[in-house]
């Protein structure tokens, strides 16, 4: 099993529309609505692949509500923390040529209260659970060091922990050495402090990360593939993608790839690349089921490509 942790989660609307004007009335050729939120999508990905999977979240208000029956009709396990603030409920405009504009709602302010109690479903709910994946941005109230007192609380009980955040409070968990993180190429320059022009730049970055606690990394490059880094080595993942519909949840698919084949090694890697290749090629906020999955179309390498200069370069 594995339990997912998203402490700010959301309700998502995705319009697909055939270019974004400012100022004119644009007609959506599709929409979608879908339970959101890092973890959130991780466990999405999971039921999707046919595997037991809890979410544990806080959620208020009508939103909410919606997000739990949404997470339920997927085959979801929901854990919910009842907060008194609404669940935040976020825009995404895909445009034909693959540009996704989002706008993404602060969410509701935790109370102490809510934090301890958010902690303690957490606990209650991991016994069981094979990997914990704590994911996404931290909702007012909560502290950069929240994360921290996670990854600690779960090693403690014997569990291992992915972490998919970023700013202070990948910084802060990275003390508590949780076994594998996952910044894509933004996060892992604002991580380093240094801008990445090649994937040797990135993986010396992930090298650091390392140095600072992070047990392995595995960074979503972009269009440019992924790299994992552990103590064994490094590894470079690439897949072919025929046409990019959105990328909204591909990175998090990803990681449930990774976790699902067991998150370590180059074998995981190719799993994780394959998902999120997948993920791309569809609407919205999809997962991919295994029918969408072409691992024939993924190649990984020991033999990392240091000196290829990325295509999405990270200044």
């Amino acid at each position: 099993m594995i339990l997912t942790v998203t402490p700010n989660p959301s309700l998502d609307r995705t319009y697909e529309v055939p270019s974004l004007d400012r100022g004119e009335v644009i007609r959506a050729t599709g929409e979608r609505m879908d339970p959101g939120g890092k973890g959130v999508n991780v466990s999405r990905a999971v039921a999707a692949a046919g595997q037991r999977t809890v979410a544990v979240l806080p959620l208020g208000g009508a939103p909410g509500a919606l997000v739990a029956d949404l997470l339920d009709a997927q085959g979801i396990e929901v854990a919910p923390v009842p907060v008194a603030g609404a669940t935040r409920s976020n825009i995404a405009l895909a445009e034909s040529d693959g540009v996704l504009t989002k706008i993404n709602a602060p969410g509701p302010e935790l109370s102490a209260a809510e934090q301890e109690l958010l902690l303690n479903t957490v606990h209650r709910q991991s016994h069981d659970a094979d990997w914990i994946a704590c994911c996404g941005s931290l909702p007012r109230g909560l502290a950069p060091a929240w994360y921290a007192e996670v990854v600690a609380r779960a090693h403690a009980g014997g569990a291992r922990i992915a972490l998919d955040t970023s700013g202070p409070a990948l910084l802060e968990a990275l003390r508590e050495r949780p076994d594998v993180v996952k910044p894509n190429a933004e996060e892992l320059a604002e991580a380093v402090g240094r801008p990445l022009f090649t994937v040797g730049d990135a993986v010396k970055a992930a090298e650091e990360l390392r140095e600072m606690g992070a047990r392995a990394v595995l960074a979503s490059l972009g269009a440019d593939g992924q790299l994992l880094v552990d103590g064994a080595g490094a590894w470079f993942g690439s897949a072919r993608v025929d046409v990019v519909r959105s990328n909204v949840g591909a990175g998090d698919s990803s990681l449930a790839g990774f976790l699902i084949a067991g998150g370590s090694g180059p074998e995981a890697l190719a799993s994780a690349v394959a998902h999120g290749a997948a993920a791309v090629q569809l609407p919205g906020s999809v997962m991919p089921s295994p029918s969408d999955l072409d691992p024939a179309a993924v190649t990984v390498t020991a033999e990392v490509p240091v000196d290829r200069v990325l295509k999405e370069p990270v200044s």
